[in-house]
């Protein structure tokens, strides 16, 4: 039964695909459109093949994703230990949640020209960027699953004479293990955008979001589409594979999933 519903999701999936495909090309030889800031699906396919070959696509999206994994592994640094101490210490809680609540609405490109100011164009202000988007959608879901944790499990321990270690690490952490994994993906996504957005204009010199800066200055849509679909590839590569195969591993092997549901 797995197996089968593996192969039906993965069909809908394709379908989905290909009706988007189908109506990208009808609505690129329509004529609404000069082809050159629409292309078809042909030149758009035999262009990411040329910068696939000669490397252009492959090494800015190494740029792009080692900015996001590095800002990504940040925003856990931070979120994740301010997320626990305001879920189990209430005067913690109600020192942090304000500046979160104020922080966490402001988008991370408003911040980009201070950034800039105060490290410079590159590397540490696209990062910072990237960084500053990350960290509130883990803090904010690590917070709820702390608090979700079931208070008899809680009781439960401290009864049987658990430590306050041991009752963060065999109740606590797993019990807001699905809250804080769903932070991360969250994180991820916006990661994504706000890299993209932070190398438009704090102008690192790799990454994809320069490839399509150039592309535009150049009206190359071509470049600028297979840009944006390698883009999607990455992140979908990266819902599918790795975040599904951690939660496997930890949250549905040990059945938090099915209890964080009820």
């Amino acid at each position: 039964m797995k197996a089968a519903f593996s192969w039906q999701s993965l069909w809908r999936g394709a379908a989905g695909f290909a009706c988007l495909l189908v109506l990208w090309e009808a609505f690129a030889r329509s004529g609404l459109f000069t082809q050159a800031i629409t292309p078809p699906l042909a030149g758009i396919a035999k262009t990411a093949w040329y910068i696939t070959l000669d490397g252009t696509l492959p090494k800015n999206a190494a740029f792009t994703l080692g900015r996001v994994l590095l800002g990504l592994f940040f925003a856990c640094l931070i979120g994740i230990p301010i997320g626990m101490l305001m879920g189990r210490i209430r005067p913690m809680e109600r020192f942090f949640l304000p500046l979160v609540s104020v922080l966490m609405p402001i988008p991370s490109l408003a911040w980009v020209p201070l950034f800039i100011l105060w490290f410079g164009i590159g590397e540490v202000a696209t990062t910072m960027v990237v960084t500053y988007a990350a960290t509130f959608p883990v803090i904010y879901n690590v917070w709820t699953g702390v608090r979700a944790v079931n208070p008899l499990w809680v009781r439960s321990a401290v009864s049987m004479g658990a430590s306050q270690r041991q009752l963060f690490r065999k109740v606590v952490l797993p019990g807001a293990l699905p809250y804080v994994l769903t932070g991360i993906r969250l994180a991820f996504g916006r990661a994504w955008i706000a890299v993209i957005g932070g190398e438009f204009l704090a102008s690192p010199f790799w990454g994809l979001g320069r490839v399509i800066f150039d592309a535009k200055e150049f009206l190359n849509s071509e470049v600028m589409i297979a840009s944006l679909i390698a883009i999607g590839v990455i992140g979908l590569v990266f819902e599918r594979v790795v975040f599904q195969a951690l939660e496997q591993r930890t949250v549905a092997r040990w059945g938090m999933v099915a209890m964080a549901g009820r």
